[in-house]
């Protein structure tokens, strides 16, 4: 299912039905944001105890499972790992944290533009210039090593996980922490949640939804097939909030935004850059997770343990803007993740060859 009008047909149903679940009841310009859902379930689970973000998104657990489900129905499902899983956890934390300054992952990005918050194009600017410097270092041979099969069991570990996620959101148990006010408190109808969430993981496992890999097909290739899908995400959800009266147009009062723009930059260049290293975006992480891979489970398992970790750090953004810890955060993960991409690639691998030819000559 890889026709480019499959993908603007399919791009087109999750951007309206994203709209959709703002007009049910999710936060606003936040249909479906992996990173915030992601951040949420943590809070749940008793990782951070931010209040106002704290709820298991039945919209998570749907997209696991539509992709488990597609991907066993067109036999697709494989499993698979053991790539440079630390690095992949790490990375997954990376891409959170900058999302979280932010404010939104890639999809919520897109969300958010569509909703006339104008900051989202200064965050799209640092996403595209991040992926850019990833692919620099992936033309330099970066690399996190191939994986291998592995055991039905490890590949259908992330998918029982996810559903047990659903068995705890309805039973609802004492430890399980819900928030009363805030962003967490503030969710469409669960089955309508869960159902949208199905849908969304079933038309990106079929298309290969992604943004990250939409950009970097974009200047890699001059490929627009998965760039299509994002911009008919745009168009669907511009026109579900026009008719749905949640459409504002500006940088400032954004609801769940800030309008500093050299962090929301920043920020999404962060993500941007880890995520090509990771080679997806969190929702294509999402997807091959249920697909089997368990590379892209442990990438999701460091998502939420960065989110917990910005949470508990006091790292992440809020309306009020950035936080310094947040900011420091943010230049030591450049550097962080410079040593990463050098490492990782044939730039120090060569001067090493070199040195050694040298030394033996």
């Amino acid at each position: 299912m890889e026709s480019k009008k499959a993908i603007i047909i399919a791009g087109a149903v999750i951007g309206f039905l994203s709209a959709l679940l703002v007009k049910m009841g999710n936060p606003a310009n936040m249909g479906v944001c992996i990173a915030c859902f992601l951040r949420d379930i943590a809070g749940a689970l008793g990782m951070h105890r931010a209040g106002v973000v704290q709820y298991i998104r039945p919209e998570i657990i749907g997209i696991v499972l539509g992709a488990f489900v597609a991907s066993v129905g067109f036999k697709e499902f494989k499993s698979s790992g053991g790539s440079s899983p630390f690095t992949r956890f790490f990375l997954g934390a990376v891409v959170m944290i900058g999302a979280l300054i932010f404010l939104g992952c890639p999809l919520r990005m897109v969300l958010r533009l569509a909703g006339g918050d104008l900051n989202a194009i200064v965050g799209l600017a640092g996403f595209t210039v991040g992926i850019g410097v990833g692919i620099f270092f992936l033309n330099k041979g970066f690399s996190l090593k191939r994986n291998y099969k592995q055991s039905t069991v490890d590949g259908l570990a992330f998918p029982v996980l996810t559903m047990g996620l659903f068995v705890l959101l309805m039973a609802a148990p004492a430890f399980i922490f819900f928030s009363e006010k805030g962003p967490g408190a503030l969710y469409a109808p669960i089955g309508i949640s869960l159902a949208v969430g199905a849908v969304t993981g079933v038309l990106a496992q079929r298309t290969r939804l992604c943004m990250v890999g939409g950009i970097r097909d974009v200047i890699m290739f001059k490929d627009t097939y998965l760039v299509a899908g994002f911009i008919a995400i745009l168009g669907a959800a511009f026109i579900g909030n026009l008719a749905f009266g949640n459409f504002t147009l500006g940088f400032e009062g954004q609801p769940i935004a800030h309008s500093d723009g050299v962090w929301n930059f920043l920020g999404m260049l962060l993500a941007g850059w880890a995520s090509v290293l990771l080679g997806g975006c969190p929702l294509r992480q999402l997807i091959l997770a249920g697909e089997g891979n368990s590379d892209s489970a442990v990438t999701v398992a460091g998502l939420i343990v960065g989110a917990a970790f910005a949470h508990n750090f006091g790292l992440a953004a809020s309306p009020k803007g950035v936080p310094v810890n947040g900011k420091i955060a943010v230049m030591l993960l450049f550097v962080a993740i410079i040593v990463i991409s050098v490492v990782s690639s044939e730039l120090i691998q060569v001067s090493g060859a070199k040195k050694g030819v040298s030394q033996h000559a």
